[in-house]
């Protein structure tokens, strides 16, 4: 029978596993305790970093339904449970990785779909969500220009056709 301190842990984590729209999971061996937090500082309101027991974290994964991350789960491992935009946690664990090479990103999990860690360098390079909507609408509002400008265009056209009929008639009046 599971101990009740465990079986809590694990209820936690399922708990974080269902309200994440993705996970990332990392191997923070070597980094220090100041390093974690800056790591956590820098992931802000998008994301929550915490150091996990593999089995718990297995246990936890099966019952949320997260499928894929049970293989990754070796060695002394953490998790980013990602609440806020994926892409600038993604972005966030990469530059940090950069800064201190002991952070290793392993994989993880958008959306029921897993991810390599080469997914996640894929997903870092995107722009962010509001600048990905912000071209969108630039798009958006260039088109209708655009069509604004072809059904004004013609109109136009149309005027200064019939003001030189107009013009043209007048000159033929004026030499007869």
């Amino acid at each position: 029978m599971a101990r009740p301190d465990k079986a809590a842990a694990v209820a936690e984590l399922t708990e974080r596993f269902r309200q994440s729209n993705a996970v990332v999971l990392t191997e923070y061996r070597g980094l220090s305790v100041a390093q974690l937090k800056a790591l956590r500082r820098a992931l802000g309101g998008n994301a929550t970093y915490s150091v996990v027991k593999n089995t718990l974290s297995a246990i936890a994964a099966r019952e949320a339904g997260v499928e894929g991350i049970d293989v990754q789960l070796t060695g002394p491992s953490a998790i980013a449970f990602v609440t806020g935009d994926p892409v600038e946690v993604a972005k966030g664990l990469r530059d940090f990785a950069k800064a201190n090479p002991q952070l290793v990103i392993k994989g993880g999990v958008l959306d029921g779909r897993p991810l390599t860690a080469a997914d996640l360098t894929t997903l870092a390079d995107l722009e962010s969500r509001e600048v990905l909507l912000a071209k969108v609408a630039g798009l958006l509002k260039a088109s209708q220009f655009r069509a604004a400008y072809l059904f004004t265009a013609s109109t136009a056209q149309a005027v200064r056709v019939i003001d030189a009929l107009r013009e043209k008639r007048a000159a033929e009046d004026q030499a007869a």
